[in-house]
């Protein structure tokens, strides 16, 4: 439902810009910046169906030329015929592109940006040959360079945008990372001191445990009685000490754990990057023959990453342990998609 959601949001964007426009040699046909945001979305959300979005925002468009045509001029009766050829660009675009991209990293911006070219160009050719043979009298071959400077003009444009947009979000998950790392370094340094007071503690209750014997063992051999009732007063009084000392602890950690554990949150595809490169190191460790196979379908947002991680480390390493060293060809496969109502 989400995703026909954003296909109808994209195509009406889509149509509302096309009203951004100039039209060439006083014909119908007509440049716009449609295009630029239809190429942003379908490159962008990579989830998104291309050639139905093409179709969709191709209608839209044709509408919104109506709908603009009609309140300047009250008929729409010359233009109805020559408008629909704005859906056979945006379709033939989707077609092209579809194809050109099949089977292709779509994160190569460089790559699409000559893809973004061909199918600019190829959509407008097609048009304009309609036109020529229908409504215009627009000339393919006079019009051909002008139709190629548009469209890596408004590839370049779109090209531009993404990148920004990319490069913005490194900036972003750089700074996120930078933060998370200070965090990391005064969560360790909470973490030695309270390791230091456990430490303590141990010696102490060593110390505790070597005057309960001696005790004992005055009792067990009734000896020196008049020491017995200080004996035991200061075990009671070192045991109350350690008892106070691991109040402070526990409140220490669960201060750590509960305060500066919070955090805005990672996207599932880092929370999965992290775990794969952990349990690697671990299985090398183990010296067991087992391969990873991780695959996320919907790169999700979650402010509750420790959690997560937490429950799937622990379902790795218990897949770990039950696969017996002596296998060869293990498999731990990790799944993520999105199922819609």
């Amino acid at each position: 439902m989400k995703k026909v959601q954003k296909l109808i949001l994209i195509s009406l964007i889509v149509g509302l810009s096309s009203e951004i426009s100039i039209g060439l040699m006083n014909s119908d046909f007509r440049i716009s910046a449609a295009v630029i945001f239809f190429q942003a979305f379908i490159i962008y959300y990579e989830d998104l169906r291309i050639i139905p979005t093409g179709l969709l925002s191709g209608f839209t468009v044709y509408i919104f030329r109506l709908i603009s045509y009609y309140l300047i001029n009250g008929s729409i009766s010359d233009v109805v015929f020559s408008y629909q050829l704005e859906i056979v660009f945006y379709i033939f675009y989707a077609i092209i592109f579809s194809i050109l991209t099949k089977n292709r990293n779509k994160k190569s911006l460089n790559y699409l940006f000559l893809i973004m070219i061909i199918s600019d160009f190829s959509g407008n050719l097609l048009e304009v040959i309609i036109r020529n043979m229908t409504t215009d009298t627009l000339s393919p071959s006079k019009i051909g360079f002008t139709l190629l400077i548009v469209s890596v003009v408004r590839s370049s444009i779109v090209w531009l945008i993404l990148n920004g947009i990319k490069y913005y979000g490194m900036l972003i998950v750089k700074e996120e990372h930078e933060n998370r790392y200070k965090k990391l370094l005064w969560l360790t340094s909470q973490l030695r001191t309270e390791m230091y007071w456990i430490e303590k503690n141990m010696d102490n209750i060593e110390e505790i445990m070597s005057k309960s014997y001696k005790l004992y063992e005055k009792i067990k051999n009734n000896v020196d009685k008049e020491t017995w009732e200080e004996g035991a007063l200061n075990i009671a009084r070192d045991v109350h000490e350690i008892k106070k000392e691991n109040h402070l602890i526990f409140r220490g950690l669960k201060s750590i754990t509960e305060n500066e554990l919070e955090d805005k949150g990672m996207n599932i595809k880092d929370i999965i990057s992290i775990l794969s490169e952990t349990m690697k190191r671990e299985i090398k460790e183990l010296g067991k023959d087992i391969r990873l196979q991780l695959s996320i379908e919907h790169n999700f947002y979650t402010s509750k990453h420790y959690y997560l991680m937490s429950i799937l480390r622990n379902l790795v390493m218990n897949s770990i342990d039950a696969i017996p060293k002596s296998k060869k060809g293990g498999k731990i496969t990790i799944e993520q998609w999105l199922k819609e109502d």
